[in-house]
């Protein structure tokens, strides 16, 4: 996904975050079930994404599509998405598989924080690992013949210990790959992962080696501002002008952002 589509997703992706505090399975659940009404029908998402429609006439059609079917939050997620423009009609298909894969990530999160991301990393490693292993489970998890509740069956047997959001996930990518082998979606999924767990690493970039002292002050400053237990890298970089700087996640945060750094140059300082 590229283009507008990219910027597209971007967007509702941003305001899912909103959503997510306190989310439950039940809204991914409910995505993956949109998704698959989507899949089936061309003419719909053909329909949801024509750019010569409104936004409100979208929105009725979604309405009329789901009320009833699904939360009024999965129903609110879905008008996000088609109250915005996608280069082609796959596309918003594609967005909507990622949005549902966030929410399940965020919910292995709550509570855990990056061990919960671990785990979730861990179960669905494993099942790559075991399907690539064997070339009849992965003929027999993509036999057209077979039922889509036989093969997740399947699929779920490969990781007995998964815990819900992992079970969620490997069984979303065994029914419905959507052109996919189960396992490479099953890839994306893990790639989607490693992008939340940067939330929960600090890569910071310091003039000169810091003491243990300083670095406990470092770590109990980045904590108390981002609101959650980092994992702190420090990089020694004798040229970097400001004497510190700050990523975590895909947010930059640099030195000469006085307002935010202040506190912590002071902490170092100390």
């Amino acid at each position: 996904m590229a283009g507008v589509s990219s910027v597209s997703l971007a967007t509702v992706r941003e305001g899912l975050e909103s959503r997510l505090p306190g989310t439950t399975l039940a809204l991914a659940e409910d995505l993956f079930g949109v998704l698959a009404i989507l899949d089936s029908n061309a003419g719909l998402r053909r329909a949801l994404t024509d750019p010569s429609r409104t936004g409100r006439d979208k929105a009725v059609l979604v309405d009329q599509l789901i009320a009833g079917r699904v939360s009024p939050e999965a129903a609110s997620v879905v008008k996000d998405l088609v109250n915005e423009r996608w280069a082609n009609a796959r596309d918003i298909g594609d967005a909507l598989e990622t949005l549902a894969a966030t929410v399940v990530i965020a919910v292995a999160e709550q509570g855990h924080g990056a061990e919960g991301l671990d785990q979730l990393e861990n179960e669905l490693f494993s099942f790559i690992q075991v399907v690539a292993s064997n070339h009849a489970l992965q003929r027999a998890l993509s036999e057209a013949q077979a039922t889509p509740e036989s093969r997740v069956a399947l699929g779920l047997k490969l990781v007995p210990r998964a815990g819900a959001a992992g079970r969620l996930l490997i069984a979303q990518a065994v029914r419905a790959p959507r052109g996919l082998k189960p396992a490479a979606l099953v890839q994306r999924f893990l790639e989607l992962v490693a992008v939340r767990q940067q939330r929960w690493i600090a890569n910071v970039s310091v003039t000169r080696p810091l003491t243990a002292s300083q670095l406990a002050r470092l770590e109990s400053g980045l904590n108390a501002m981002y609101g959650r237990e980092l994992k702190v890298n420090v990089k020694v970089d004798p040229t970097l002008i400001g004497g510190v700087r700050v990523s975590v996640g895909d947010e930059m945060v640099d030195s000469t952002v006085i307002t935010r750094l202040s506190e912590l140059r002071r902490t170092l300082a100390g």
